[in-house]
């Protein structure tokens, strides 16, 4: 595996225009992350660009890590062993595996090695001793913890911060805090990060985020908004699908109502609500993500 295979072209940002946008003065863009690899969506090639370096750099043939049967996170673990030729463990939380679920069946024919467990035995996910029987279990696989959200994580995140136009917010989805840490370690003093809940009850991220950041943080003052969940992870509101519909009808920008999509909604709801100064500049973070479109089609969430 060459390092050179992780440099890739920027992606595009988008320009929004609106007359809600011209009402309240607020120049709205989105950075389209999701065509940021052809295989790989958004924050989920910036979380795994170093840890797989990492991954090379101390010797690994194999790696290790945890998701949801639909999880985003699977899927681009999945397209990474097909396209670097890695081996790859995935401990899904079951107790079964449905091998008519899209994600399922695409990490199947990537090569990737699935193992369901329980729920009791995943949520020892982050224990001390379970990560070391998995060390025993998998020899010389390098572990990657649920979400790809660790301190290599924020390496590649801060990359996406610095590739940013300056802006008074830069605002994305959040589900474990990553991307929000990493764009808080790149950007600017004078930027405000954002990260909008996908989940219920997500006070507990603020602490996680901190952790991520250390005490010795010193880029961009940041903060979560927790009541923007539309039902918490993996739930969503038909307002929500509506919005994500109407965008990609009128901009072209496909979205998918549990991260990015959700996340959009919210911004729209707080410039109608005169949350943001006049005159300010706010970058939203396409965070990929968009098959997930198929696992929601495959639960009969969505039927188009």
């Amino acid at each position: 595996m060459d390092n050179n295979q992780f440099v890739l072209p920027e992606s595009p940002v988008q320009e929004i225009q609106h007359p809600l946008l011209e009402q309240k003065k607020i120049k709205l863009a989105i950075k389209r992350d999701d065509l940021l690899h052809p295989a790989i969506s958004g924050n989920k090639w910036r979380k795994l660009k170093y840890n797989l370096i990492n991954m090379k750099s101390k010797g690994y043939d194999s790696f290790v890590t945890f998701g949801g049967a639909f999880s985003n996170h699977l899927y681009a673990s999945a397209m990474a062993c097909k396209t670097f030729n890695l081996t790859g463990h995935a401990i899904i939380r079951g107790p079964d595996i449905d091998e008519n679920n899209p994600t399922i069946k695409m990490a199947r024919a990537c090569g990737m090695n699935l193992y369901a467990v329980n729920r009791k035995t995943y949520r020892l996910r982050h224990d001390p001793a379970y990560l070391k029987s998995l060390q025993t279990e998998f020899p010389n696989s390098f572990i990657i913890p649920e979400g790809g959200t660790n301190k290599a994580a924020l390496s590649g995140v801060a990359e996406l911060a610095k590739s940013l136009p300056q802006s008074d917010y830069v605002i994305c989805a959040t589900g474990s805090g990553g991307t929000v840490a990493g764009l808080a370690k790149g950007c600017a003093h004078s930027t405000q990060v954002m990260g909008i809940a996908v989940l219920k009850q997500a006070d507990y991220l603020n602490q996680e985020i901190a952790q991520l950041l250390t005490d010795k943080h010193s880029g961009a003052p940041w903060q979560l908004l927790t009541d923007h969940h539309y039902g918490g992870y993996g739930k969503f509101t038909e307002d929500v699908w509506t919005f994500c519909q109407l965008m990609r009808q009128t901009y072209q920008l496909p979205l998918e109502p549990i991260y990015t999509g959700k996340m959009l909604f919210a911004v729209w709801q707080l410039i109608s609500q005169d949350y943001f100064p006049q005159g300010s500049s706010i970058m939203t973070i396409h965070t990929g993500g968009l098959q997930g479109l198929d696992g929601l089609r495959y639960r009969g969430l969505i039927t188009r």
